[in-house]
This record gives C-alpha cells, sequence and structure tokens, in this order.
C-alpha cells in the first residue's frame, strides 16, 4: 500500500507537473481549436497514459519502486514496455505533451515539448544511465546493448 501511495505521489508532483500543470500554463486560456484536432489528440492522450501507468505499475510490482531516485526499483525493470525501449515512461509523457499540442494547436507546446525531450535526453545520458550501471552492472550493459535507449530496434544488438 505505501509503494501505490509513494508512486501516485510521484506521479502526481513530476509527471502531473511537466506532462499537466505546465501545459495548461503555457496554453492559457486556449480550447481545441476543432473537432478533428480533439479526434486526434485523444488518441495520444490514452496512449501516453497507458504507457505511464504501465510502467508505473512494472516499476511497482517487478521492480519493487518508483521512478524517484530516492525509491528507485530494486530489481532492474526489463519487462513490459522496458522490452522494447529503456525509457518508456518518458515516451509516455512526452505523448501526452503532444497530445495538449495538438488538442490546442498552440506551438509554444511544440518548443515545450522540445525542451522537456532534451532535458529528459542529458538526465537519461548524464545520468541514469550512469547510475544504472553502477546498481545493475552487467545487467544492466547487457540490457543496454539488446534495447535501444528511445525507440525499439529492428533486430536484437549483437
Amino acid at each position: 500500500m505505501a509503494l501505490l501511495l509513494k508512486n501516485l505521489l510521484f506521479t502526481v508532483l513530476v509527471p502531473g507537473t511537466v506532462a499537466v500543470y505546465m501545459p495548461l500554463l503555457i496554453a492559457g486560456d486556449r480550447s481545441p481549436s476543432s473537432v478533428w484536432a480533439v479526434a486526434l489528440a485523444l488518441p495520444a492522450f490514452a496512449a501516453g497514459g497507458a504507457i505511464y501507468a504501465w510502467c508505473i505499475w512494472d516499476f511497482a510490482t517487478f521492480g519493487r519502486g518508483t521512478p524517484a531516485p530516492i525509491d528507485a526499483p530494486k530489481k532492474l525493470v526489463v519487462r513490459g514496455l522496458y522490452r522494447y525501449t529503456r525509457n518508456p515512461m518518458y515516451v509516455g509523457v512526452l505523448t501526452v505533451i503532444s497530445a495538449w499540442a495538438i488538442l490546442l494547436q498552440a506551438a509554444p507546446l511544440v518548443f515545450y515539448a522540445a525542451l522537456v525531450g532534451t532535458s529528459f535526453h542529458l538526465v537519461v545520458v548524464l545520468y541514469e544511465e550512469r547510475q544504472l550501471h553502477r546498481a545493475f552492472g552487467d545487467e544492466y550493459d547487457a540490457y543496454r546493448h539488446r534495447v535501444g535507449r528511445w525507440l525499439p530496434r529492428r533486430r536484437p544488438a549483437v
């Protein structure tokens, strides 16, 4: 129960701020521009939310932790969406931000998504990958060679 609460709290505070509160703040009082924008944005919201939820589930149930660095998973999570990309949680968050940009037709949200994506990449390359190597050693190295950082690989790396 405590792990569930910690994951919910983290979700509200961090991805909630990045993927919901900030886009709404940036968009101001814009409203959906058309039925087509709604029709395109809704599946993106659903996909981004589902990706994030699946990742949180795997972190909690398999990894026994949260996305917060102070309570990271105890086991390396390599199942679920993590079989295809090493960073699906970030992909889910970026998908939600992109959905806001589509829904509200707001160019500043496109720039915000690019800024967030660049920030995610820097965090992954400069901190997370090194931390995962320290925590999981050869197991992480084998995983890193097998699974792409952002996109699935066409065939397994050798």
